[in-house]
């Protein structure tokens, strides 16, 4: 059994980047996003139309990866997912 100071391990940090920028997981993601996002609306308050049509996915470039966010942008978004949480269920639905 290691011990702490025992193991070092150096990854190959060029290496994760290539893949985590490559075509596959990209679609991966961007699939997934997409999903939540239809499932999101799909559930989303009938009270609340523009708050379901405010919903999107974004793209958002980081220094090692692409991420993709579903984001609302009527300004009661907030206040709707705090009494319903629609998006972290709609999130757990894809997962």
């Amino acid at each position: 059994m290691a011990y702490a100071g025992q193991t070092y391990m150096e990854f190959n940090d060029a290496s994760f980047d290539h893949i985590l920028n490559s075509d596959g997981v990209r679609t991966l993601c961007a699939q997934k996003a997409n999903a939540a996002l239809a499932v999101a609306k799909a559930r989303a308050p009938i009270s609340t139309g523009a708050y379901r049509d405010g919903l999107a996915v974004e793209t958002i470039s980081h220094a090692h990866r692409t991420t993709y966010m579903v984001v609302g942008h009527d300004p009661k978004t907030m206040l709707v997912e705090s009494r319903t949480g629609n998006l972290a269920r709609a999130l757990k639905a894809v997962g």
